[in-house]
């Protein structure tokens, strides 16, 4: 939030100072008068102006007001004795370089009803002087009127212009964590499943060598081709080549489920329709990683995969009968292992607006629920 004493931007550029090159044109209008004493006062008043129009610059906070109500004075004056208008526009660039709002509009407001009636007062006292420079009169007025709304839409332009870069660059920086997040939660769900099962065909595979040597060949092929697919799918993630169908997936977990003797129950339709890629996606990489907590941490015999679409909603169920989970664990997803997963789980369905509900009761019950867009032609 902008603070009261921010009143000017950083840099004003050379323009304040370009502006100072004017001051030799009171002197004209000065020394042609015929008193010394007038004259003197002009010259005083325009000494007095400059060092408040570089003060005001300088300044900070309530001195900023104090120097500008002491310039509009001085114009007023010089306005009035010597038919000298023009101090109006220095006001007026200076004004228009005030960042605050409320002080920008105050500023501007007395400044201009304040050249309004002197130029008015003049004209009704027949002033020779500012009659003879009518033209140049208006001029100064219409750049009293414009010029510091001008300035200062032009300043703030550049102010949320620079804004706007400064927020591209803190999105883009953004967008680089999470896509290393993502990348992150993605070789986890992905060589997870892989590992974990080349792991249980391991195990399987030395009991068997000396019992069944064929069988446990059988096993050491089905590694081979397992560690193959890992690598393929670790290359298809990190280039994006493809994303992962529901109906392959749930292949994948059925291969797995039955490498560890966990019994499998599918119930619905594999098969979905009017869901988008991504949120297919999304709800395979889930499914994989529930399905990896069954494998490594339930200790159950069976699971069932339920898939229930309806017309709004996707939603699919994860459920096993192994020892569950606790609330503690559910509750601290920094935890690491199995909550890791299930906090990745969780960040990938807030990208499709989806949800998990997780039920711990007679072993654990996930629920994950994915809206479904349908699409009108029209």
């Amino acid at each position: 939030m902008q603070k009261w004493h921010h009143i000017f931007h950083k840099s004003t550029g050379l323009s304040p100072y370009v502006w100072v090159v004017f001051y030799i044109l009171p002197f004209y209008f000065i020394l042609r008068s015929s008193s010394m004493v007038e004259i003197g006062f002009g010259i005083a008043m325009i000494l007095v102006f400059f060092v408040c129009y570089v003060m005001s610059f300088i300044t900070r906070g309530w001195w900023v007001y104090f120097w500008s109500g002491l310039q509009i004075l001085i114009s007023i004056t010089m306005t009035v004795q010597f038919g000298y208008v023009y101090f109006a526009l220095f006001l007026a660039f200076f004004i228009g370089n005030v960042q605050h709002f409320i002080g920008f509009v105050t500023l501007y407001s007395i400044h201009l009803l304040t050249t309004i009636a002197v130029i008015n007062y003049g004209f009704v006292t027949q002033n020779p002087m500012l009659l003879s420079q009518l033209p140049f009169v208006l001029v100064s007025l219409i750049g009293v009127i414009l010029l510091p709304v001008t300035t200062y839409t032009r300043n703030r332009r550049e102010k949320l212009q620079g804004q706007l870069e400064d927020a591209n660059k803190k999105i883009s920086e953004l967008i680089k964590l999470e896509e290393r997040q993502r990348i992150a939660r993605d070789l986890h769900d992905t060589l997870g499943q892989q590992l974990s099962l080349i792991g249980l065909k391991s195990d399987l595979a030395a009991k068997l060598i000396g019992k069944n040597p064929a069988q446990a060949q059988a096993e050491m092929n089905d590694i081979r081709q397992t560690a193959r697919i890992a690598l393929k799918e670790v290359r298809e993630l990190v280039t994006e080549l493809r994303g992962t169908r529901l109906e392959d997936e749930l292949y994948r977990v059925a291969q797995i489920l039955k490498a560890a003797d966990i019994e499998l129950i599918l119930e619905g339709d594999r098969r979905i329709d009017g869901l988008s890629l991504m949120a297919e996606n999304v709800l395979s990489m889930c499914l994989r990683e529930a399905v990896t907590n069954v494998v490594k941490h339930s200790g159950a015999t069976a699971c069932t995969i339920r898939i229930e679409a309806s017309p709004s909603e996707l939603v699919i169920q994860v459920k096993d009968n192994g020892v569950g989970m606790t609330d503690a664990g559910m509750a601290q997803p920094d935890l690491g292992g199995k909550c890791n997963g299930l906090r990745g789980m969780r960040e990938r369905l807030e990208f499709v607006n989806g949800v998990m509900e997780i039920v711990t009761r007679n072993g654990s019950l996930v629920n994950f629920r994915v809206p479904i867009v349908s699409r009108q032609n029209g």
